[in-house]
């Protein structure tokens, strides 16, 4: 896998924390026209000092140029690179010996979106998986065990990028693979990421390295 000759080769990775002592990893994603910085920003609301944050970057600041609603052949080969890129971040954790059981994707918005699709997409185990506002991608058609991974799909009810009833839809189908999902829906919600969120997603990630 890797990034290979895709949109988002070479892109660079944000890290806060370090691998060594890490007792878990946490790749963040960020939203379309961001940055690393901007999601990297969650991280002291995320909690967990022994944590080693990872935030890789999109080429031109976004992961895929269209609508996640739209079929999927308008968002490549943008799409495959970033999934690509995100199996880079995971390999470079799997290598640094931290058990997938111990490795969190989290995003926002447009990262939200991958980091559900790339669950869907490569099943396994995680120790959480976190969609601040977002769905899956393509066509909830996927198969693979999840093996009870945790997913927390947070969003509101108010939202014009990110329809309510595809993130229920999501949740059904990740639900389906064998995924643990508890789903937050923030009555009168906008495109907005809110403190009852970010609490739900500290709370999961703290459940990942207790006893």
């Amino acid at each position: 896998m890797g990034t290979g000759n895709g949109p988002h080769r070479s892109g660079r990775v944000l890290e806060l924390g370090s691998e060594v002592g890490a007792s878990a990893a946490v790749i963040l994603l960020h939203g379309r026209h961001d940055s690393p910085e901007r999601i990297a920003e969650l991280a002291p609301r995320l909690g967990g000092r022994s944590r080693w944050f990872l935030a890789p970057s999109a080429a031109g600041g976004s992961w895929y140029p269209h609508s996640f609603l739209d079929p999927l052949e308008r968002n490549q080969p943008w799409l495959d690179s970033a999934l690509a890129a995100v199996d880079d971040v995971v390999e470079r954790v799997d290598r640094a010996g931290l058990p997938r059981s111990r490795t969190a994707l989290v995003g926002f918005s447009q990262g939200a979106c991958l980091a559900l699709e790339y669950l869907a997409r490569r099943p396994a185990r995680y120790g959480a998986v976190i969609g601040l506002i977002g769905g899956l991608i393509g066509p909830p058609d996927h198969t693979g065990r999840l093996d009870g991974t945790p997913v927390l799909l947070a969003c509101g009810d108010n939202d014009d990028h990110v329809p309510l009833a595809r993130v229920r839809e999501t949740a059904s189908a990740l639900a389906g693979m064998g995924a643990r999902v508890r789903l937050e829906v923030r009555p009168g919600g906008a495109h907005e990421i809110d403190d009852t969120g970010i609490a739900a997603a500290a709370e999961l990630l703290d459940s990942m390295t207790r006893p």
